[in-house]
């Protein structure tokens, strides 16, 4: 059965680049061909060893820079390359609290002066996980603040409540406890979360390591493959057969670095990661003829998420149409206006992969007005039985209408709306 379903996949991405051939031939009667995608990341998974963890990420380090002058040979910039581990408690257990919190900062220093991005597995994973993980978690990245990490609130037995308390807890004090608030842009509650999810805050792994996956900033393939104008079944034609033929040829790098480094490769996030003007809410735009949040909107996300499930490669992660509101320049911008709210990004989330992802928030929102959030998009992928996570950012010492002003080239400012 396994042999027949790769058959099936080959088959499918030889028509899709083959279409994809077809549409460049009458590129005149068509959208404008997009630049290749940005590698948002190569991401390595390694099961860490304290004893071990400089040895262990300086050999996920050899394959990964490898990996990336494949990509770099390829014409494609790669923006990051990045580690993520194990659950928190399997490496750390058996650790005291400083002898743990000498090994975060020991990951850090590495991560810094090797220039990469680490993230240090999920707190709470499991339902015998210590209840100390979450302080601990929280006590790291307060100290730690380039370091990636997230809390697990949901898995397919249910809304784990407590963890989403304790998420609430980590997101106020790291609001009000490192530079700016800038360490919740580092940590999210995730909730039904897969492993070898190559995105952060929330990717880890739950095996044996030695693997690795590629996340793409695509925004831009979506949004040249839009033609105004048509109708939403003949823009999604068109938008697969790009992502198609841009996906397949990202792959077959990574297949051939499979071959090469003896690393396996566990697939490849197609999220449409945007950044600043490289934006989905630009495309969505495009889609409906209307701002992003106004009616149309939904429908849009449908047919996105629906593209993205089709096309024919080795899927991992979320694999969704993400939403991040201060990633985006659209997106930010309608935020700042009041055009999309809250409750739309729930609903946005019922069919699409978005969560609640770098939404601002007034720096005196509670923590139980945190965790009602964070319990709404936790209950949701219960329910729907789908990956969701959410970073917040209160803004300390600012009000609802006042413009956040956080500092870092991922991110843009907006006004902040009350929370309801």
């Amino acid at each position: 059965m396994k042999e027949k379903r790769t058959g099936k996949r080959e088959k499918s991405r030889v028509i899709g680049l083959l279409a994809a051939f077809a549409a460049l031939l009458s590129i005149g009667a068509g959208p404008a061909a997009a630049e290749k995608p940005t590698v948002r990341a190569i991401t390595a998974f390694v099961r860490l060893d304290a004893a071990k963890h400089e040895a262990q990420v300086r050999e996920a380090l050899g394959v990964l820079r490898r990996i990336k002058g494949s990509y770099q040979n390829a014409g494609y910039q790669v923006q990051t390359i990045r580690i993520a581990l194990q659950p928190l408690g399997e490496y750390t257990r058996g650790l005291s609290r400083e002898q743990a919190l000498a090994l975060f900062r020991a990951l850090q220093k590495l991560s810094r002066d090797e220039q990469f991005a680490l993230a240090v597995g999920p707190a709470l994973h499991t339902p015998t996980a210590a209840a100390g993980e979450a302080e601990l978690l929280a006590a790291a990245l307060r100290e730690n603040t380039a370091l990636d990490a997230s809390l697990t609130v949901a898995t397919e037995d249910g809304v784990r409540w407590p963890a989403v308390r304790a998420a609430a807890k980590v997101m106020k004090l790291l609001a009000e406890q490192t530079p700016g608030g800038l360490g919740n842009f580092n940590f999210a509650a995730s909730a039904l979360v897969p492993p070898r999810t190559p995105f952060f805050p929330a990717g880890y792994h739950a095996g044996p390591g030695r693997e690795f996956a590629v996340a793409l900033q695509s925004a831009n393939v979506i949004l040249a493959a839009i033609k105004p104008g048509d109708t939403l079944g003949a823009n999604a034609a068109a938008i697969e057969v790009a992502m198609s033929a841009e996906a397949g040829a990202v792959e077959t790098i990574a297949q051939a670095a499979e071959k090469e480094t003896g690393w396996k490769y566990a697939g490849m996030d197609l999220s449409p990661a945007p950044l600043k003007d490289v934006s989905i809410g630009a495309a969505i735009e495009k889609l409906t003829g209307a701002k992003f949040g106004a009616a149309g909107t939904l429908s849009a996300a449908v047919m996105l998420t629906g593209v993205l499930r089709r096309v024919p490669v080795r899927q991992a992660g979320y694999s969704g149409l993400m939403l991040p509101v201060l990633e985006d320049s659209v997106l930010a911008q309608r935020w700042s206006e009041g055009a999309v709210e809250m409750d739309a990004l729930l609903a946005y989330s019922a069919v699409c992969g978005a969560g609640l992802d770098t939404i601002p928030l007034p720096g005196d929102v509670t923590e139980a007005q945190l965790a009602r959030m964070i319990g709404d998009v936790a209950s949701l992928a219960v329910k729907l039985g789908k990956p969701l996570s959410v970073r917040l950012m209160p803004v300390r010492g600012k009000k609802a209408g006042e413009r956040s002003a956080f500092d870092d080239p991922f991110l843009v400012n907006a006004v902040l709306q009350p929370v309801k």
